[in-house]
């Protein structure tokens, strides 16, 4: 397994209007460039390539990639292939252009970061909601990757644009919460396996439309980008042959009136994963506008309700969603290492208003 198995960036589009960046333009005189990279994992399902290359290319569609193979621009281990080629395990898929593919770099910025750990192979950082991890589309600048670079400037070792070092897992925009990020290549391949294989340990803390259906629950679903909206994403039923595995568990905190608070475990790591599994199960994270949660959902039809969720909606104007626990295998030492990130003043201030609207329900 590489360190980065796609060029992930793309995973995660921050700006709601992503552009289709696929020219497909055979060259006059053959050469071709690479522009994206691919790497099937060894539990890769045979799948067509066009809709693999759909899970990871989330800035085009599937017919500008059918177009894409019939000008042979699609390449496995390469070679130009067809749309209908079924992806193996460990198969590299390529998209290969006629100009070479032109890269931001990512330049050093004193953003303020909060680093709750560091040492010479790795650092932990506690992110605020609100900043975007990694440059992109309409965020090339002011990302956690700028503050990382400029935190590390004097480390003659660490190079922002090397794939090979940086930040090892993601979490969304307007989630809060810890993130380890790998100074050295060792620590990153050795980090990404473990998040690979699942040994990792990771608790978040959300705040939940309604009241859950018992004390703890498994949601189990494929996890793959909405058709219907490229920022959003969508379950699929367990097997399916699109998406990726994903495994969420939860368990209630505190029943709070007409939300709830709970804490979920990750099994697997897939973009809004939490978000889309808990609007899955009908519980939508408070506040979370893109999976319908800053509408009201539950409770009275009164206008003193109505003003008290509205209340609650601009003392957390993001998804109720917290990056509390991480743990892991030190890559170099072998030491089990555990962090804890402080609930933040929003999501505090939000939990009390509902505690305090519930105490007078009883």
């Amino acid at each position: 397994m590489n360190n980065i198995d796609i060029q992930d960036s793309l995973d995660y589009p921050d700006d709601p209007d992503v552009q289709d960046d696929i020219i497909i333009q055979p060259s006059a005189d053959g050469e071709l460039y690479e522009h994206r990279r691919v790497e099937a994992d060894r539990g890769q399902t045979p799948l067509r390539v066009d809709k693999f290359l759909m899970e990871h290319l989330h800035d085009t569609s599937r017919a500008r990639i059918q177009r894409a193979a019939e000008a042979g621009c699609i390449h496995v281990n390469g070679k130009p292939v067809k749309s209908n080629y079924r992806v193996r395990p460990l198969d590299v898929v390529t998209l290969m252009l006629d100009h070479p593919h032109i890269e931001t770099s990512i330049e050093p910025e004193d953003i303020p970061l909060c680093v709750v750990y560091e040492d010479s192979d790795l650092l932990v950082v506690d992110k605020p909601a609100g900043l975007v991890v990694h440059p992109g589309v309409g965020n090339y600048t002011g990302t956690l990757v700028n503050a990382l670079a400029w935190h590390l400037r004097n480390n003659p070792d660490y190079d922002p644009n090397d794939p090979s070092v940086g930040l090892v897992h993601r979490i969304d925009k307007d989630t809060s919460g810890l993130l380890v990020v790998a100074k050295t290549p060792e620590a990153k391949t050795d980090l990404c396996q473990q998040f690979f294989v699942h040994s990792t340990r990771r608790e978040y803390n959300a705040l939940v439309w309604g009241r859950m259906d018992g004390n703890e629950g498994r949601i189990e679903g494929n996890i793959a980008r909405d058709p219907r909206d490229r920022q959003r994403m969508t379950v699929l039923p367990p097997g399916s042959e699109q998406g990726k595995e994903a495994v969420t568990h939860w368990r209630v905190l505190e029943p709070l009136a007409y939300v709830a608070w709970v804490e979920c475990r990750l099994e697997t790591g897939r973009t809004h994963q939490i978000r889309a599994h808990m609007k899955s199960i009908g519980h939508p994270l408070f506040a979370d506008e893109r999976y319908g949660g800053m509408e009201i959902l539950r409770g009275q039809d009164s206008a003193t309700y109505r003003a008290f969720v509205r209340n609650c909606f601009e003392v957390c104007p993001r998804q109720a969603l917290h990056a509390r626990t991480l743990g892991f295998r030190h890559p170099r030492t072998g030491e089990q290492l555990f962090f804890e990130s402080p609930l933040p003043a929003d999501l505090t201030e939000l939990l009390n208003k509902w505690r305090a609207l519930a105490r007078t329900l009883l």
